[in-house]
Protein backbone atom coordinates (compact mmCIF):
# COMPACT_ATOMS: atom_id res chain seq x y z
CA UNK A 1 0.00 0.00 0.00
CA UNK A 2 1.06 3.39 -0.41
CA UNK A 3 2.23 6.33 1.67
CA UNK A 4 -0.52 9.25 2.04
CA UNK A 5 0.75 12.54 3.27
CA UNK A 6 -0.87 15.64 3.76
CA UNK A 7 -1.27 19.54 2.65
CA UNK A 8 0.42 21.72 5.54
CA UNK A 9 -2.83 23.29 6.90
CA UNK A 10 -0.90 23.32 10.66
CA UNK A 11 2.47 22.49 11.41
CA UNK A 12 1.47 18.43 12.50
CA UNK A 13 -0.12 17.81 8.76
CA UNK A 14 3.20 18.95 7.56
CA UNK A 15 5.53 16.24 8.93
CA UNK A 16 2.80 13.52 8.92
CA UNK A 17 2.86 10.74 6.92
CA UNK A 18 1.09 7.54 6.89
CA UNK A 19 -0.04 4.34 5.44
CA UNK A 20 -3.16 4.64 3.04
CA UNK A 21 -5.99 2.49 3.96
CA UNK A 22 -8.48 2.56 1.42
CA UNK A 23 -8.56 -0.78 0.05
CA UNK A 24 -9.00 -2.41 3.74
CA UNK A 25 -12.35 -3.31 4.90
CA UNK A 26 -14.25 -0.70 6.18
CA UNK A 27 -16.83 -1.94 8.74
CA UNK A 28 -16.57 -3.45 12.42
CA UNK A 29 -14.83 -6.93 12.90
CA UNK A 30 -15.97 -9.88 13.01
CA UNK A 31 -17.84 -9.77 16.62
CA UNK A 32 -17.56 -13.24 17.64
CA UNK A 33 -13.29 -13.03 17.43
CA UNK A 34 -13.39 -9.92 19.40
CA UNK A 35 -12.63 -9.95 23.07
CA UNK A 36 -12.56 -6.71 25.46
CA UNK A 37 -9.62 -5.69 26.69
CA UNK A 38 -8.38 -4.27 30.18
CA UNK A 39 -5.53 -1.21 30.10
CA UNK A 40 -3.45 -1.46 32.63
CA UNK A 41 -1.84 2.24 32.98
CA UNK A 42 1.50 0.71 33.77
CA UNK A 43 0.61 -0.75 37.11
CA UNK A 44 0.33 -3.57 39.03
CA UNK A 45 -2.09 -5.53 41.15
CA UNK A 46 -1.06 -2.92 43.91
CA UNK A 47 -1.40 0.41 41.71
CA UNK A 48 2.02 1.38 41.48
CA UNK A 49 3.61 2.11 38.10
CA UNK A 50 5.89 -0.80 36.92
CA UNK A 51 6.13 0.81 33.31
CA UNK A 52 6.70 3.78 32.90
CA UNK A 53 5.31 6.32 30.33
CA UNK A 54 2.08 4.20 29.30
CA UNK A 55 -1.47 5.47 30.16
CA UNK A 56 -4.89 6.90 28.09
CA UNK A 57 -5.36 5.78 24.49
CA UNK A 58 -7.77 5.02 22.31
CA UNK A 59 -10.28 2.19 23.32
CA UNK A 60 -10.64 -0.57 21.25
CA UNK A 61 -11.54 -4.29 21.23
CA UNK A 62 -8.87 -7.11 20.92
CA UNK A 63 -9.09 -9.57 17.49
CA UNK A 64 -8.60 -12.94 18.31
CA UNK A 65 -5.92 -14.23 16.21
CA UNK A 66 -5.05 -17.86 15.02
CA UNK A 67 -1.44 -18.65 15.57
CA UNK A 68 -2.00 -22.13 14.91
CA UNK A 69 -3.32 -23.11 11.92
CA UNK A 70 -4.29 -26.17 12.95
CA UNK A 71 -7.28 -26.99 10.60
CA UNK A 72 -5.11 -29.21 8.47
CA UNK A 73 -6.04 -30.20 4.99
CA UNK A 74 -9.22 -27.95 4.88
CA UNK A 75 -9.44 -24.64 2.09
CA UNK A 76 -10.57 -21.61 3.38
CA UNK A 77 -11.22 -18.43 1.43
CA UNK A 78 -10.00 -14.79 2.49
CA UNK A 79 -13.48 -13.01 2.96
CA UNK A 80 -11.20 -9.28 4.09
CA UNK A 81 -8.60 -7.75 4.57
CA UNK A 82 -8.64 -5.62 8.23
CA UNK A 83 -6.77 -3.29 10.22
CA UNK A 84 -5.93 -4.24 13.74
CA UNK A 85 -5.19 -1.51 16.11
CA UNK A 86 -3.44 -4.10 18.02
CA UNK A 87 -0.50 -4.34 16.00
CA UNK A 88 1.74 -2.92 13.16
CA UNK A 89 0.21 -5.90 10.34
CA UNK A 90 -2.44 -6.32 8.40
CA UNK A 91 -5.04 -9.20 9.23
CA UNK A 92 -7.18 -11.23 7.33
CA UNK A 93 -10.55 -12.85 8.13
CA UNK A 94 -10.75 -16.40 6.64
CA UNK A 95 -14.03 -18.75 5.91
CA UNK A 96 -12.89 -22.70 5.59
CA UNK A 97 -14.99 -24.94 4.39
CA UNK A 98 -16.91 -26.08 7.33
CA UNK A 99 -18.07 -22.46 7.66
CA UNK A 100 -15.57 -21.96 10.39
CA UNK A 101 -14.15 -18.51 10.40
CA UNK A 102 -10.77 -17.22 11.89
CA UNK A 103 -8.51 -14.13 11.29
CA UNK A 104 -5.02 -14.64 10.56
CA UNK A 105 -1.90 -12.30 9.97
CA UNK A 106 -2.20 -11.33 6.64
CA UNK A 107 0.79 -11.84 4.24
CA UNK A 108 1.64 -9.64 1.62
CA UNK A 109 0.26 -10.21 -1.69
CA UNK A 110 -2.76 -12.11 -0.14
CA UNK A 111 -6.15 -10.65 -1.35
CA UNK A 112 -9.97 -10.74 -0.77
CA UNK A 113 -11.36 -14.37 -3.00
CA UNK A 114 -7.45 -15.92 -2.26
CA UNK A 115 -7.73 -19.47 -1.24
CA UNK A 116 -5.16 -20.73 1.12
CA UNK A 117 -4.62 -24.25 2.75
CA UNK A 118 -2.42 -25.66 5.84
CA UNK A 119 -1.37 -29.38 6.07
CA UNK A 120 1.59 -31.09 4.51
CA UNK A 121 -0.34 -31.59 1.26
CA UNK A 122 -0.41 -27.99 0.55
CA UNK A 123 0.93 -25.72 -2.13
CA UNK A 124 3.99 -23.56 -1.61
CA UNK A 125 2.23 -20.29 -1.92
CA UNK A 126 1.38 -17.05 0.38
CA UNK A 127 -0.38 -17.78 3.06
CA UNK A 128 -0.08 -21.41 3.10
CA UNK A 129 0.66 -22.73 6.26
CA UNK A 130 3.25 -26.15 6.61
CA UNK A 131 5.38 -27.37 8.70
CA UNK A 132 9.55 -26.51 7.82
CA UNK A 133 10.38 -29.73 7.29
CA UNK A 134 7.63 -29.36 3.79
CA UNK A 135 9.41 -25.94 2.96
CA UNK A 136 12.01 -25.87 0.00
CA UNK A 137 15.17 -23.69 1.61
CA UNK A 138 15.31 -20.65 0.65
CA UNK A 139 12.10 -19.18 1.05
CA UNK A 140 10.45 -16.43 3.27
CA UNK A 141 8.31 -17.47 5.88
CA UNK A 142 6.84 -15.57 8.69
CA UNK A 143 4.66 -16.60 12.08
CA UNK A 144 7.31 -19.29 12.50
CA UNK A 145 6.67 -21.55 15.75
CA UNK A 146 9.69 -22.39 18.48
CA UNK A 147 8.04 -25.80 20.15
CA UNK A 148 5.61 -27.45 17.57
CA UNK A 149 2.07 -26.92 18.52
CA UNK A 150 2.82 -23.66 20.30
CA UNK A 151 1.65 -21.31 17.84
CA UNK A 152 3.42 -19.20 15.70
CA UNK A 153 6.26 -16.74 17.72
CA UNK A 154 8.77 -15.30 15.46
CA UNK A 155 8.12 -12.82 12.55
CA UNK A 156 4.56 -11.26 13.25
CA UNK A 157 5.25 -7.56 12.84
CA UNK A 158 4.63 -5.91 9.40
CA UNK A 159 6.96 -6.55 7.10
CA UNK A 160 9.36 -8.80 8.78
CA UNK A 161 10.07 -12.36 7.58
CA UNK A 162 12.27 -15.10 8.00
CA UNK A 163 14.52 -17.35 4.98
CA UNK A 164 14.79 -20.50 5.68
CA UNK A 165 18.45 -21.70 4.86
CA UNK A 166 18.56 -25.00 4.89
CA UNK A 167 18.46 -28.22 7.59
CA UNK A 168 20.90 -30.28 9.69
CA UNK A 169 18.97 -33.56 11.25
CA UNK A 170 15.83 -32.51 12.61
CA UNK A 171 16.52 -28.83 12.84
CA UNK A 172 15.64 -26.54 10.72
CA UNK A 173 18.41 -23.30 10.14
CA UNK A 174 16.49 -19.52 9.70
CA UNK A 175 18.04 -16.68 9.63
CA UNK A 176 16.05 -13.98 10.91
CA UNK A 177 15.77 -10.04 10.28
CA UNK A 178 17.48 -9.23 13.30
CA UNK A 179 20.75 -11.04 11.19
CA UNK A 180 20.72 -13.95 14.23
CA UNK A 181 20.83 -17.60 12.70
CA UNK A 182 19.52 -20.38 14.60
CA UNK A 183 17.76 -23.51 14.65
CA UNK A 184 14.48 -24.68 15.48
CA UNK A 185 12.68 -27.91 15.18
CA UNK A 186 11.67 -28.98 11.57
CA UNK A 187 7.93 -30.33 12.89
CA UNK A 188 7.43 -26.42 14.00
CA UNK A 189 4.89 -25.21 11.43
CA UNK A 190 5.33 -21.22 9.20
CA UNK A 191 2.84 -19.91 7.23
CA UNK A 192 4.45 -19.09 3.61
CA UNK A 193 5.08 -15.21 2.74
CA UNK A 194 6.51 -11.70 4.32
CA UNK A 195 3.84 -10.22 6.41
CA UNK A 196 2.38 -7.54 4.90
CA UNK A 197 2.21 -3.51 5.56
CA UNK A 198 5.78 -3.17 5.12
CA UNK A 199 5.48 0.77 4.70
CA UNK A 200 4.80 0.27 8.34
CA UNK A 201 8.37 1.61 8.73
CA UNK A 202 7.98 4.83 7.02
CA UNK A 203 5.39 6.42 8.92
CA UNK A 204 5.36 10.23 10.72
CA UNK A 205 2.98 10.65 13.29
CA UNK A 206 3.54 14.34 13.18
CA UNK A 207 2.43 15.34 16.21
CA UNK A 208 2.62 14.45 20.08
CA UNK A 209 -1.21 13.57 20.18
CA UNK A 210 -0.94 10.83 18.16
CA UNK A 211 1.22 9.05 20.32
CA UNK A 212 -1.15 9.88 23.14
CA UNK A 213 -4.04 8.18 20.84
CA UNK A 214 -1.37 5.38 21.02
CA UNK A 215 -1.29 5.16 24.79
CA UNK A 216 1.94 6.46 25.15
CA UNK A 217 2.85 9.71 27.98
CA UNK A 218 5.04 11.99 27.63
CA UNK A 219 8.95 10.99 28.89
CA UNK A 220 11.24 13.36 30.44
CA UNK A 221 15.06 13.08 29.66
CA UNK A 222 17.07 12.29 32.20
CA UNK A 223 19.39 15.28 32.13
CA UNK A 224 16.39 17.45 32.56
CA UNK A 225 15.59 15.88 35.97
CA UNK A 226 17.18 16.32 39.76
CA UNK A 227 20.00 14.20 40.83
CA UNK A 228 17.74 12.17 43.31
CA UNK A 229 15.51 11.56 40.27
CA UNK A 230 18.11 9.70 37.90
CA UNK A 231 21.69 9.77 37.42
CA UNK A 232 22.11 12.02 34.90
CA UNK A 233 20.00 14.82 36.76
CA UNK A 234 21.71 17.44 38.58
CA UNK A 235 24.57 19.49 37.82
CA UNK A 236 25.12 23.70 37.23
CA UNK A 237 23.35 24.67 33.14
CA UNK A 238 22.76 22.23 30.70
CA UNK A 239 25.16 19.48 31.49
CA UNK A 240 25.17 16.61 29.86
CA UNK A 241 24.41 13.51 32.59
CA UNK A 242 28.26 13.32 33.19
CA UNK A 243 28.42 10.07 33.24
CA UNK A 244 27.79 6.79 31.10
CA UNK A 245 24.15 6.70 29.10
CA UNK A 246 22.42 4.36 31.79
CA UNK A 247 18.76 3.29 32.85
CA UNK A 248 17.34 5.31 35.89
CA UNK A 249 18.36 2.32 37.68
CA UNK A 250 21.75 2.31 36.37
CA UNK A 251 21.63 -0.17 33.74
CA UNK A 252 23.82 0.69 30.81
CA UNK A 253 22.27 1.70 27.88
CA UNK A 254 25.06 0.95 25.34
CA UNK A 255 24.38 -2.30 24.42
CA UNK A 256 25.01 -4.06 27.68
CA UNK A 257 23.65 -7.63 27.25
CA UNK A 258 20.67 -8.65 29.44
CA UNK A 259 19.43 -11.40 27.85
CA UNK A 260 18.69 -14.17 30.98
CA UNK A 261 16.99 -17.68 29.81
CA UNK A 262 20.41 -19.53 28.68
CA UNK A 263 18.31 -22.88 27.80
CA UNK A 264 18.30 -21.69 23.44
CA UNK A 265 21.94 -20.71 23.71
CA UNK A 266 22.86 -24.59 21.92
CA UNK A 267 20.33 -23.36 19.58
CA UNK A 268 21.71 -20.22 18.17
CA UNK A 269 24.48 -20.41 16.00
CA UNK A 270 24.94 -16.43 14.83
CA UNK A 271 24.39 -13.75 17.27
CA UNK A 272 22.23 -11.14 16.40
CA UNK A 273 24.11 -7.97 14.59
CA UNK A 274 25.72 -5.43 17.15
CA UNK A 275 23.99 -2.05 16.69
CA UNK A 276 26.41 0.65 15.65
Amino acid sequence: MALKTFKPYTKSTRGTVVVDKRNLWKGSPYKPLTRGQNFTGGRNNYGRITSRHIGGGSKHKFRVIDFFRKKIDIPAVVDRIEYDPNRTAYIALITYEDKEKSYIICPQGLKQGDKIESGKNAEIKTGNSLELKDIPPGSSIHNVELIPGNGGKLARSAGSSITLSGFDEDYAILKLSSGETRKVNSACRATIGVVSNPDQKNIKIGKAGRNRWRGKRPQTRGVAMNPVDHPHGGGEGKTSGGRSPVSPWGQSAKGLKTRRPKRSDKLIITRRRKRK
